[in-house]
């Protein structure tokens, strides 16, 4: 249709025409609208063993084949980002529309593109290797996006239990920059906020020794913590960022002191530290500085690093082979659903699409960087097998 085409198409190939099955699925976060159901009816037929994990509101799909170790992980999220308005998009964002090349829709690069990268590398690996060694395993979640309280933080937390391990896990969030493979996420910071209310006594302006002004009492503390070199780095990561989100106090009137400040603020922290050594600074401070204040933490996650191994070496052999370059390893960006499935013990690294559209209006993914996703993350897997058997 003169480069326009809408929903699947009889002349798709497997990964387009299931990329399109998933982004027509409204699955906003919390909601999976069918997505997993879908993944596991695929994966059921190609011989693997589909779980639900379910917490809450909140649908988790373990999906395996074989048994033992290695077991090697796809790791991915069926919920997206809510579309925003619906007119600013040149086409419905849950009709999944090919324009240019490009495969447009909610949730096309991050990251039902990924996941259906994920369904046909592993039909394409169980039919080539019936007998392959380990574990094969998909691990989705609909709450990437959301909280990320019933996802894989639970799922992480039931494995601990029950003592299911994970030695490499791939995840297929959108990584690359200007074309798939340029860069290989080997780690992620830590996200820590905080919600923190700091009381005065509220009163006149022109009376400030009856009052205390939490804004003045802030100050000097909240300088100190703006103004602090936390650390010189770790390894690929950089160094250790505090910033003030919200901050809000007064009453609207001139001639009123406040009687308390309310502000948010976040850490992203490289290895250095811990949650717990950073609440204990940050309190610390406060207390130096004689505030009257309430601090509510919340934990999103810990940092975690990929050093030199197996699954670093597999995935950066794969990509200079299947996309002729050297990616750039690094530890940018936000946070990712790795930060639950590393602390199990697990050698993690997400590599995907381009990410320059991702949350955006009109999102999608190059439809040569999707074709070419399953053969990379299969690629990666036999590599990784050949890695682990040669390390014994």
């Amino acid at each position: 249709m003169s480069g326009l085409e809408k929903g699947a198409d009889n002349g798709d190939s497997p990964v387009l025409a299931l990329a399109k099955d998933l982004i027509a699925r409204p699955s906003v976060t919390p909601e999976d609208a069918g997505c997993q159901a879908l993944v596991a009816a695929r994966l059921s037929a190609a011989g693997f063993e589909c779980r639900p994990l379910d917490f809450g509101a909140v649908k988790n799909l373990w999906a395996t084949h074989g048994q033992g170790s290695p077991v090697v992980v796809l790791l991915g999220h069926t919920d997206v980002v809510p579309p925003g308005p619906r007119e600013a998009w040149a086409s419905d964002p849950f009709v999944p529309t090919v324009r240019a090349g490009v495969l447009h829709g909610r949730g096309a690069a991050d990251m039902k593109g990924s996941v259906a990268a994920f369904v046909v590398a592993m039909e394409q690996l169980v039919a080539a290797h019936p007998d392959h060694p380990g574990t094969l395993a998909v691990l989705l979640t609909s709450d990437e996006e959301g909280p990320s309280i019933d996802g894989v933080r639970k799922v992480a937390e039931h494995f601990r239990v029950t003592g299911q391990r994970i030695d490499y896990c791939i995840t297929g969030e959108p990584s690359s920059s200007e074309r798939l493979g340029d860069v290989l996420r080997v780690g992620r910071r830590g996200s820590l906020s905080v919600a923190v209310t700091v009381r005065g006594v509220q009163g006149h302006v022109a009376y400030p020794e009856k009052a205390i002004n939490p804004i003045h009492a802030l100050a000097p503390a909240l300088a100190e913590l703006c103004t602090r070199r936390w650390d010189e780095g770790y390894a690929s990561f950089p160094p250790t960022s505090f910033q003030v989100s919200n901050i809000a106090a007064g009453t609207g009137a001139d001639n009123v002191i406040p009687g308390q400040l309310e502000f948010v603020a976040n850490f992203r922290f490289n290895p250095h530290w811990t949650s717990d050594a950073l609440i204990a600074e940050f309190e610390a401070t406060l207390a130096r500085h004689g505030l009257d204040a309430d601090c509510r933490w919340r934990r999103s996650g810990e940092p975690f690093h990929c050093a030199e191994g197996v699954l670093r070496r597999a995935a950066r052999a794969a990509i200079q082979a299947r996309c002729g370059i050297t990616p750039d390893e690094n530890t940018k960006g936000g946070t990712s659903d790795a930060r639950f499935i590393a602390p199990l013990g697990a050698e993690c690294v997400e590599l995907g699409p381009c990410n320059a559209s991702i949350h955006k209006i009109d999102e999608g993914v190059r439809l040569e960087e999707l074709e070419a996703l399953p053969g990379l993350f299969a690629e990666v897997v036999e590599r990784v097998w050949a890695g682990h058997a040669a390390r014994g």
